[in-house]
């Protein structure tokens, strides 16, 4: 009889120490405005229907980086902040191979999910320490790690560096 039940409480605690790690993944509700939603197949954690959405707490609370570097569309030197893009996708569960980003006017670009897992781009949600309006290409920038390789300051990156971000649609 001990052993059954010092078996049930060994299981018991096993189920609660996988089930944890599964509840800490999932996505919070967003408490302000939301600035970005990630949809398609393949979105794990979704918050809201089958979307995950983000407001700009939410987004600064994830694994992110700073760097300082020119841009085409920026004058001298700008401090750019904000999550890691592959932060955001791992905080929605979002998976496949290819990325829509779409900005507020309905303009797009593609992206291999690799710019994601293999650069450190970012969604800068902060330009010189101050939140982008949309006047200043917030309230997200998809921005290239302009500052870590010189080789990506080209017209490839610069097509997929949108501005004024409002979705992600990931696809296979």
């Amino acid at each position: 009889m001990r052993l059954a039940s010092a078996l049930q409480l060994f299981i018991a605690s096993f189920l609660s120490a996988v089930a944890l790690p599964v509840c800490a993944l999932a996505l919070d509700l967003p408490t302000g405005p939301v600035v970005l939603t990630v949809r398609g197949d393949n979105v794990a954690y979704p918050n809201v229907g089958d979307e995950a959405q983000f407001d700009i707490p939410m987004l600064e609370a994830l694994r992110g980086r700073e760097g300082s570097m020119e841009t085409p569309w920026t004058k001298g030197r700008i401090r750019f902040s904000g999550p890691l893009l592959r932060s955001v996708l791992g905080a929605a569960g979002a998976t496949g191979g290819m990325l829509k980003i779409v900005a507020l006017n309905d303009y797009s670009a593609e992206l291999p999910v690799e710019d994601a897992t293999k650069l450190d781009t970012m969604l800068a949600t902060r330009m010189d320490g101050q939140l982008m309006s949309v006047r200043e290409k917030g309230p997200l920038f998809l921005v290239y790690p302009f500052d870590l390789d010189s080789d990506l300051f080209n017209e490839k990156y610069f097509s997929r560096s949108v501005w004024q971000i409002t979705t992600i649609e990931v696809s296979r």
